[in-house]
């Protein structure tokens, strides 16, 4: 018999009652070091007391009223968010897929009401993830993931990364905008070099197409920066971002420049839930956090650390990992093994990970750990790959 949550989900056998900073307590007491945060969503951490304020006094006031009226916590935050990217007007919604289609929606509209109402195709990128929706599975080309759902969704062109005469090659008349992850997350960790960035921007000015960066995973200081971008010093028409905007509560968010933004007008778009008061208000809270002096310095500090200490394992256990990917702590380890049996022994050791494609483990934490935080998590790293070593080697005696 079917249960009554549908089958969409290969769930480990934990379920968690409560949290505190980078910890989840289980429900029959279990501690685990939470290295998965909520798939990069939980940025900072469990039960932050800021966070936990600003939703807790929120939602005793007003939860919801719809876009039909004036939020003044999304303007506040809409506000906050220009002054510190490139945008000049922002679009709130609940998750990444939402903010990717939106975007995508913009990047066609622009185009159209620019006078090229021929420009609708969007090139896309091997490797890519952008969403569960039919037209962002369309986008990201995955032929997993369209199994079983019909025809793709039109208008959706891809290349290799980091190939430019591929890019190049593939450019129509028909062609909007060009979107992609400044680093893949799903399928392996896998950055996009700061050269091919740098050309990607001179060929959307040379051929008048938008640059979409889908920064829902590498944003809201994943990388050690607000957004990934910034390390390339390469700036988008059009952006993306959710996850951990609010820190584990549902909101996403398209940023955009005017070219882009004016001719998203009254009635072109929209949402029910988007912005409403309780979503902009942690998210708000999470921007407290992030902006204030000194955090994205000690994001990259930490980041520093772990990089050392994983590459002292990776050197011990040649056998369980082969290599380290990532920016920030957006962190990929290549697995010899099957990465799903080491992931099994990360949780055996009392720790949280995600599994990336191309076999690699993915560490994305909550982005205030602790030094020892990162000290607990190489250890019990070591613990879980020294049970994969004698795994591996009881089965070949």
């Amino acid at each position: 018999m079917i249960s009554a949550l549908m089958p969409t989900y290969n769930r480990a056998d934990l379920a968690f009652e409560r949290g505190e900073g980078a910890w989840l307590y289980t429900t029959d007491g279990r501690r685990f070091l939470d290295f998965a945060a909520g798939i990069a969503t939980c940025s900072l951490g469990h039960a932050n007391p800021h966070l936990v304020k600003a939703i807790t006094e929120q939602a005793a006031r007003v939860m919801h009223v719809s876009n039909l009226f004036r939020v003044p916590q999304a303007e506040r935050l809409a506000d906050r968010l220009v002054q510190a990217t490139f945008a000049d007007s922002v679009f709130f919604c609940n998750s990444g897929a939402e903010a990717n289609e939106g975007m995508v929606k913009a990047v066609r509209r622009a185009q159209a009401k620019s006078g090229h109402p021929e420009r609708t195709r969007i090139l896309c990128f091997e490797g890519a993830f952008h969403g569960r929706t039919l037209g962002m599975l369309s986008a990201t080309g995955n032929p997993t993931y369209l199994d079983g759902f019909g025809e793709r969704a039109p208008g959706f062109d891809h290349v290799p990364l980091n190939n430019m005469n591929a890019v190049r090659a593939a450019i129509t008349p028909e062609t909007a905008g060009v979107m992609l992850e400044p680093v893949q997350g799903e399928s392996g960790i896998r950055s996009a070099d700061v050269r091919f960035l740098k050309e990607l921007r001179s060929m959307c000015d040379e051929f008048g197409l938008f640059l979409a960066f889908d920064e829902v995973q590498t944003g809201v200081g994943r990388t050690g920066k607000l957004f990934a971008h910034e390390w390339a010093g390469v700036t988008p028409d059009v952006m993306s971002t959710a996850k951990g905007l609010g820190g584990g509560f549902p909101i996403g968010a398209i940023l955009a420049t005017e070219a882009v933004a004016k001719h998203l007008t009254a009635g072109s778009h929209g949402t029910t839930f988007g912005g409403n008061p309780l979503a902009c208000a942690a998210a708000n809270a999470v921007l407290d956090v992030l902006l204030a002096p000194g955090f994205m310095d000690q994001v990259c500090a930490r980041a520093a650390l772990l990089g050392t200490k994983l590459d002292e394992l990776l050197k011990d256990f040649p056998d369980v990992f082969s290599e380290r990917r990532g920016m920030g702590l957006l962190i990929g380890l290549k697995c010899v093994p099957k990465a799903a049996d080491v992931l099994t022994a990360v949780h055996n050791a009392g720790m949280l990970a995600v599994t990336a494609g191309d076999n690699v483990l993915r560490l994305v934490p909550p982005l205030t750990i602790t030094e020892s935080d990162c000290e607990e998590a190489v250890a019990r790293l070591r613990k879980a790959a020294e049970a994969v070593r004698a795994a591996a080697l009881e089965a070949v005696s």
